[in-house]
């Protein structure tokens, strides 16, 4: 199912670039690249909003982040706690499988880096569980993919707060894998030893997702989230 472009985030045509941008803003390595849209992908400049099923409208007063798996401390914050954690901001691009990449994005929100000092996570942990407030929706990846500087829980894109559509009020963001795996309306972690198949993987969408991979790429890809 998908719904209207938001207008408002609609790009100029030049490249956005990482230059100039604040010291504090960490750069994803893929923006860097010389060409920076994968095989198989074509740039859009619009903010494309996809997903399969309904869209959940959990609200900041409702909203609970939860950590579990092997961790030493186990986490369950509200939204002001989680608002009160260090903030970060990454400059990125985003690839969805369905074939188009909306690249230069400025997301802000918590580093996972943050969450795992937070919580401690074991050393016999291999792997992440993302899990969604969207029926029973999870996705999986390595903790080498999930540990890197640029991959955030992130509550604004654009200096504006992530809309229900675009899986706010907290989304997480995976840029260098495809967007599936940046799981909208996060509301939790699982950190595991063995790997656990999330929602789509189950049903034969690649485990990792890389897309700089041409066989990552699902044949029924019009039927991803992003």
């Amino acid at each position: 199912m998908t719904s209207p472009d938001d207008s408002a985030k609609y790009q100029s045509p030049e490249l956005p670039l990482p230059i100039g941008l604040p010291s504090d803003v960490v750069i994803s390595p893929d923006t860097l690249r010389s060409e920076r849209v994968p095989p198989g992908q074509t740039r859009t400049r619009k903010w494309p909003v996809l997903q399969y099923g309904g869209i959940p409208e959990v609200t900041t007063a409702e909203y609970r982040f939860t950590v579990s798996g092997l961790v030493e401390n186990p986490l369950s914050l509200d939204w002001n706690e989680f608002q009160a954690l260090p903030r970060t901001k990454v400059f990125a691009d985003f690839h969805c499988v369905t074939r188009w990449s909306r690249l230069g994005n400025l997301w802000e929100g918590v580093s996972v880096q943050t969450i795992m000092d937070l919580v401690k996570v074991k050393p016999e942990v291999r792997f992440v569980l993302a899990l969604g407030n969207d029926d029973g929706w999870s996705t999986n990846m390595p903790l080498e993919d999930f540990v890197q500087e640029d991959v955030l829980l992130a509550d604004l894109h654009d200096g504006a707060p992530l809309t229900y559509e675009h899986g706010g009020p907290v989304r997480l963001v995976v840029p260098r894998l495809y967007a599936w795996k940046s799981a909208k309306w996060c509301c939790g972690l699982k950190f595991l030893k063995d790997d656990k198949r999330g929602l789509w993987e189950q049903m034969g969408y690649h485990d990792h997702g890389d897309p700089w991979v041409a066989d990552h790429r699902h044949p029924d890809g019009e039927r991803m989230w992003s």
